[in-house]
C-alpha cells in the first residue's frame, strides 16, 4: 500500500498536469501567433517520453511482477492482455467523441478562430470542454498510478503530458472567447477540462487503493503504458506531423527518449 506521502504528491503531480490547459488559454490570448515549430518539437518530445517509459519501464516491471504471479509466459500474457486492454479503453472514449470536438482531432488556431456564428463557436466551446473532459479523466488516473511509482518515472510523465495539454487548452479557449468575447470564462472552462484529470485520479484512488497489491500495481502500470502508447500514436504524434515539420517532430520524439533515458538511468 502506497504511502499517505506518496499519494499526496501523486494527486498533486496529477493537478499540476491537468491545470497546464490554462497554459494553452494563456498562449492563445497573448500571443499573436504560435510558432509551429515549437508546438511540432513538444508533441514530439511527449511521444518520445510517452512511448519509451511505456516500453522500457512500465511494461517490463509488470512482465517481472505479474511473471512471478501466473509463471514467466502466462505472466507475459497477462500483461499484455492488460496493455492492449488500456488501448482499446482510451479507443472506445475516442470513438464515441465526435470528430469535430474530439481533442484528439488536432485543430490549427485559424480553424478555431474562423469566423463563423456565436452559436456554433459557443456549442463548439461547450462540446470541447465536454470532450476533452472525458478524453482527460483517463488520462489522470494514469498520471496518479505512475507517479505512485515512484518520482524517476512519475516526473518526466507529468511533464509529458502537461505539455500534450496545452494544445488542448487552446482547443477550448480560442472558441469560447470568440463567443463570449470573455477571457475569463474562457479561462475557467479550459480549467474545468483539465481539472478532470485529478477527478480521474480521486476516482482511481477510491476504487484501487484498498486492494492495492504488487499485483494490481502491475495491472495498472501495463493499463497506463497502453494508454499512453495510444495517445502518443493517434494525437501526438499526427499533431506535431500536421504542423509540417517533419524533422522538427522526429528530432523531438528523439529527444524525449533521450531524456526519459537518461532520467532512467541518473535516478
Amino acid at each position: 500500500m502506497p504511502s499517505l506521502h506518496d499519494i499526496i504528491l501523486a494527486l498533486l503531480l496529477t493537478v499540476a498536469a491537468g491545470l497546464s490547459t490554462g497554459i494553452g488559454a494563456i498562449v492563445a490570448f497573448f500571443t499573436k501567433a504560435t510558432d509551429t515549430r515549437v508546438l511540432s518539437a513538444a508533441l514530439g518530445l511527449s511521444a518520445g517520453v510517452m512511448v519509451y517509459v511505456s516500453m522500457i519501464e512500465l511494461m517490463p516491471e509488470a512482465f517481472e511482477t505479474l511473471g512471478q504471479t501466473f509463471g514467466s509466459r502466462s505472466g507475459q500474457a497477462v500483461a499484455l492482455l492488460t496493455f492492449f486492454g488500456g488501448i482499446a479503453l482510451i479507443a472506445a472514449i475516442d470513438h464515441f467523441v465526435p470528430e469535430d470536438e474530439n481533442p484528439h482531432e488536432m485543430h490549427t488556431m485559424s480553424e478555431l478562430s474562423s469566423p463563423t456564428s456565436h452559436h456554433h463557436l459557443r456549442r463548439t466551446a461547450m462540446m470541447l470542454t465536454l470532450a476533452i473532459g472525458i478524453h482527460n479523466f483517463p488520462e489522470g488516473m494514469a498520471t496518479f498510478i505512475s507517479a505512485l511509482d515512484g518520482l524517476d518515472v512519475a516526473l518526466p510523465i507529468v511533464v509529458a503530458i502537461a505539455i500534450h495539454n496545452i494544445p488542448e487548452g487552446i482547443a477550448v479557449s480560442v472558441p469560447i472567447y470568440h463567443s463570449s468575447g470573455s477571457r475569463k470564462k474562457a479561462v475557467v472552462y479550459t480549467l474545468l477540462s483539465g481539472l478532470a484529470e485529478p477527478v480521474g485520479a480521486l476516482v482511481g484512488m477510491a476504487f484501487l487503493l484498498p486492494f492495492w497489491t504488487p499485483e494490481v500495481n502491475a495491472y495498472c502500470l501495463a493499463a497506463v503504458a497502453g494508454v499512453m502508447v495510444y495517445i502518443s500514436f493517434d494525437e501526438l504524434l499526427p499533431g506535431a506531423e500536421r504542423y509540417g515539420h517533419h524533422h522538427i517532430a522526429l528530432g523531438g520524439v528523439i529527444a524525449g527518449m533521450a531524456i526519459m533515458a537518461l532520467t532512467l538511468l541518473i535516478m
